[in-house]
């Protein structure tokens, strides 16, 4: 049986270059007329696309060393996708019903090329599940900080997409103690009731350096960083000897309003680095070919028997989206952020 589609989608493009950080006026959801896929392409019925940080970056144009390409005005916005094909040619290697991963967010229907779609199996119990950025947490812990039993490890921006799961992961791979940053006492609160963090830091709450001693006197043998600034110095000074440093984002410059999101400047003590022998790495996910499959596999097996959860906000409709993108820069969710069809 066909399913008669609509002559019609609605996409979100990014009306015009902010100067500063965006807000929804930025933003325009637009209607367009679906194309016909053609050979070598499927059209998919989007129902949950990611709203995700690295748009800031897109958005300010300094893509230098980004797989990615900049956000012009007028351009559809991108991103993370789950959905069902709707329409495809004969012959190719995904049929209508399909449940695929793509990179065509922000859309309703997207055309995408069939090799660029990811068939989504029965991996993960939820599809949505397969929007989850834990994979660069997991890649951090297992390539890079080789967390040990009874390390004790510091998540930044505990509570967002990265570091909800981060903590989780340090834990089943053996950490003894997790501590978290966070932007307020509440989600403070929930990183610790919900998510088994030891402690959290809360940033204006006082010093870093100083609530970051008293949450692990003994200091930390890893961070999975995912703000820098001077979270990053705080942990360069509470570093054990031979700690192991795995940098996976830079929030607090990507999100400034003073800076274009490709940048984040930070002042750390190299002779810490030195005396302590500390290893700072950055994580980059192309390096590290395999560890995508091997997440969700773990993260599979994890989520149906219960030993971590997904934290995530899913936000109804595309005319939202545009200040979903606010609210995330904001911190105002807690986990993931995703928009629902």
């Amino acid at each position: 049986m066909s399913t008669v589609l609509p002559r019609t989608g609605r996409e979100v493009r990014l009306a015009r270059v902010p100067e500063g950080l965006p807000t929804p006026h930025h933003f325009a959801v637009a209607e367009t007329p679906l194309p016909e896929p053609r050979a070598g392409h499927v059209l998919v019925r989007n129902s949950h696309f990611l709203v995700f940080p690295g748009l800031r970056t897109l958005i300010g144009g300094e893509t230098d060393g980004v797989p990615l390409p900049p956000l012009r005005a007028g351009d559809t916005l991108f991103g993370p996708a789950v959905g069902e094909v709707a329409a495809a040619p004969a012959g190719g290697p995904l049929r209508t019903g399909d449940a695929v991963a793509h990179l065509r967010g922000w859309r309703e229907y997207a055309l995408v090329p069939a090799a660029e779609c990811t068939p989504l199996g029965g991996a993960l119990p939820d599809p949505v599940a397969h929007l989850n950025q834990g994979v660069a947490a997991y890649g951090a812990l297992t390539r890079l900080a080789g967390v040990r039993a009874g390390d004790v490890v510091l998540v930044t921006g505990a509570a967002g997409a990265v570091g909800s799961l981060a903590g989780q992961i340090a834990r089943l791979l053996g950490a003894g103690r997790v501590i978290g940053s966070t932007g307020s006492p509440r989600k403070a609160e929930r990183l610790v009731s919900e998510l088994g963090y030891d402690a959290v830091v809360v940033r204006g709450a006082g010093p870093i350096a100083d609530q970051l001693a008293e949450a692990a006197p003994g200091g930390i043998d890893v961070l999975v960083d995912t703000v820098a600034g001077d979270q990053l110095a705080a942990a360069v000074g509470a570093a054990r000897q031979g700690a192991r440093f795995a940098v996976v984002g830079a929030l607090s410059g990507q999100l400034s309003a003073r800076r274009a999101g490709g940048s984040a400047p930070t002042e750390i003590d190299a002779f810490r680095l030195v005396v302590k022998g500390i290893s700072l790495l950055g994580y980059s996910g192309a390096d590290h070919p395999g560890v995508a499959e091997e997440w969700t596999r773990r993260f599979g097996e994890w989520l149906r028997n219960g030993a971590i959860t997904f934290p995530h906000t899913r936000i109804a409709g595309i005319d939202r989206a545009p200040s979903a993108l606010r609210e995330l820069i904001e911190g105002r969710h807690f986990g993931a952020v995703t928009v629902e069809l």
